[in-house]
């Protein structure tokens, strides 16, 4: 298979269909390939075009990423850097606790935020963006410390732009990523 057709999705499908396929072809793509960066860069771009081939809202989707712990930030003050994405420009750093993907960072709970501008302390790194979804990818577990190592972070256009259907499968996404990346 070419790589680049991981990304064609087939009109008419549904979301649940779409996000099949991105883990689906996210888990070929990452076959043999641990690099954190390259399979995050997939990530996103399986992303991307999954929700442009959707109907609305999802196809008013502006921004699909990853932000990644920074390895310069001190364990006193932890901070996200910006990872590979599909988008606007966007901030470059953003401290735990500040904004949708810090508390997700912070907390290491998926937030679903259906009205960005109801959001207490809300980071506008794109005024289009109306609703957002941030799903944290921790490693470790059971007897390990549980780490956060990135967050997929995922902005809308519009208003209610994710449901329990994108937290379920994102959050999915991020398991893969989790065991799937050398970090």
């Amino acid at each position: 298979m070419v790589h680049a057709d991981a990304s064609n999705f087939a009109e008419g499908v549904t979301k649940e269909q779409a996000y099949e396929q991105v883990l689906l072809q996210a888990e070929g793509l990452f076959d043999g390939q641990r690099n954190w960066v390259c399979n995050l860069a997939n990530a996103a771009s399986l992303l991307w075009h999954a929700y442009k081939s959707l109907p609305a809202p999802s196809n008013q989707v502006n921004w699909a990423g990853f932000y990644t712990l920074d390895p310069r930030a001190t364990s006193s003050k932890p901070q996200l850097i910006l990872g590979p994405f599909q988008g606007k420009v966007a901030c470059q750093t953003i401290a735990f606790g500040k904004g949708v993907c810090g508390r997700a960072a912070g907390t290491q709970a998926t937030q679903l935020v259906p009205d960005v501008e109801q959001f207490p302390g809300h980071i506008a790194c794109d005024g289009d963006s109306k609703s957002e979804i941030v799903v944290p990818v921790i490693v470790g577990g059971n007897e390990e410390v549980k780490k956060l190592v990135a967050i997929i972070d995922i902005d809308c256009a519009e208003l209610h732009g994710f449901d329990e259907l994108d937290k379920k499968y994102l959050e999915q996404l991020a398991e893969l990523l989790a065991r799937s990346c050398d970090w």
